[in-house]
């Protein structure tokens, strides 16, 4: 029998969308939402598969920074047919416009028809600007000044602008939709080096655990976080199943 997954050419209205996050830490609200999710293994990555309403999904975690993210999406993406892909997670506010749980719609990187879809949106407290892909974690007040500055985007991630390469390469329309989860007054509880090791593609325990053993005045900022993080999740994974059903 025909999986879903493998019925393109059968089903007239068939719409399959890749979803992509950087992490579980950042999709696991949203996986919740699909209906028969499973996993799937090819070209040695794993992806998640599910349903929104007549909408497939497959989802991938790309992992943090260019490298990683290159990679796997170069799997993904390989002998695959997608009519949509959404690049989503979270991303740090450059400016104190935006505040934590708020939604930005990268203008500069989404290729689908913003003014053709914004009635789908309206309903969203989305803000529209640009989005900045940098090389790090941002945690700096004074670097996030500098790169708002002079780039003119209004929150920064780790992998946007590459994916938006590769689905210019295989001729993908694009939204990129992030959630903000620290800003200027709200930054990180501890540097980012100490919250995320990007060679590892995790965080580093031992490490995190000495860092607030000699700060323990940060131990509420950490818990802060922490709801934070649960609190931007829920508004993402809502944000995202109102614009798959649109799409």
């Amino acid at each position: 029998m025909l999986s879903r997954f493998n019925r393109r050419n059968i089903t007239a209205n068939y719409i399959m969308i890749a979803v992509t996050f950087a992490l579980p830490a950042e999709s696991s609200e949203f996986l919740s939402r699909l209906r028969n999710s499973s996993r799937a293994d090819r070209n040695d990555i794993t992806t998640i598969r599910g349903e929104i309403g007549d909408r497939e999904i497959e989802v991938l975690h790309t992992g943090v920074g260019e490298k990683v993210c290159r990679q796997q999406l170069g799997k993904f993406l390989e002998n695959q047919q997608f009519d949509f892909l959404i690049s989503t997670g979270f991303a740090g506010a450059l400016n104190d416009e935006m505040q934590v749980g708020d939604l930005l719609l990268a203008k500069n990187f989404s290729t689908i028809d913003l003014n053709e879809k914004r009635s789908s949106f309206s309903r969203l407290p989305i803000h529209m600007a640009d989005l900045f892909t940098a090389p790090s974690l941002i945690d700096s007040s004074d670097e996030r000044i500098e790169i708002a500055r002079t780039s003119g985007a209004a929150a920064v991630d780790m992998e946007t602008e590459f994916i938006a390469r590769a689905c210019a390469t295989h001729g993908i329309p694009l939204l990129s939709l992030r959630v903000i989860t620290d800003t200027p007054r709200e930054p990180f509880p501890s540097p980012g080096h100490v919250l995320f090791d990007i060679a590892k593609q995790r965080t580093d325990l031992p490490k995190l655990a000495a860092f607030f053993l000699a700060h323990p005045n940060r131990i509420p900022r950490l818990a802060q976080f922490s709801r934070r993080i649960a609190l931007a999740r829920k508004t993402l994974a809502d944000a995202l199943v109102a614009i798959v059903r649109a799409l």
